[in-house]
């Protein structure tokens, strides 16, 4: 029987352990499990810094954006205003613009979850379309919610340039909120198929969207508080245009 010494254990693991090559880095991924613990708790550790790190910027962007009322806060007043390095800013964002899209989704993320909770707590399919409108239109009734949302109902169109399939995604996830009451809705009143039911509740969501977005960027384009006397009727004309009591 051949005896191994420490030697020749030692000389066995240095030639086994990965030399960065790609046969050694497949090697690796099917290594012990305490390799692949290791891996994942350093990982784990940066990931967290990172996260951490992106957070800090988005909510510097957002208070520069929200104090200066514009959308071009400089990568230098970010990165001051969040502790940071621009080496840390230009790890995680290609551009200013990458992260303005990325404060636009944590944007649009905290009016989904605001939309969704008023579906939630209607009692009928009107009070739900209802309460889906008018959270749009308080982005440009309320007072705090416009002054952080001008900068960027004013210069939608310059991100939707660069950006189309972003901006165009933000949007869709706000109307799809509230398809399902209008599909139901369709079924109630038509008797429609499901497959074309849905079909037109898409649409119709589309359309709800682009006549309230429409009105807040309208008054958001103004310093003047945005009427609500407007924004009311506003509602009244929807419910009608979907044959639901106003």
């Amino acid at each position: 029987m051949q005896r191994y010494g420490v030697g020749n254990i030692i000389l066995e693991m240095e030639n086994a352990i990965p030399d960065g090559s790609p046969a050694s880095a497949a090697r690796a991924s099917a290594s012990s499990p305490r390799r692949r613990q290791a891996v994942d708790r350093a990982l784990a550790g940066r990931r967290a810094g990172y996260e951490q790190e992106i957070s800090r910027l988005i909510r510097a962007a957002f208070a520069e954006i929200r104090r200066s009322g514009r959308l071009e806060p400089r990568v230098g007043e970010i990165v001051r205003a969040a502790g940071l390095s621009n080496q840390a800013f230009y790890r995680h964002f290609g551009s200013k613009d990458e992260l303005l899209l990325a404060v636009l989704d944590e944007g649009v993320a905290m009016l989904e979850a605001t939309l969704a909770r008023r579906i939630d707590a209607a009692d009928s399919a009107e009070a739900a379309v209802r309460g889906w409108v008018e959270g749009i239109l308080e982005q440009a009734l309320d007072p705090e919610a416009a002054a952080a949302t001008r900068p960027f109902a004013v210069s939608r169109a310059r991100l939707a340039q660069q950006f189309p399939d972003d901006v165009a995604a933000c949007e869709a996830r706000l109307a799809a909120l509230v398809v399902p009451v209008l599909e139901r809705l369709r079924a109630e009143a038509d008797g429609r198929d499901e497959e074309t039911g849905a079909a037109l509740a898409s649409r119709d969501a589309t359309a709800l969207y682009d006549l309230s977005m429409g009105f807040v960027q309208r008054q958001l384009a103004h310093e003047a508080p945005a009427s609500r006397a407007d924004a009311a009727h506003l509602v009244q004309f929807a419910l009608r245009a979907l044959g639901l009591p106003s």
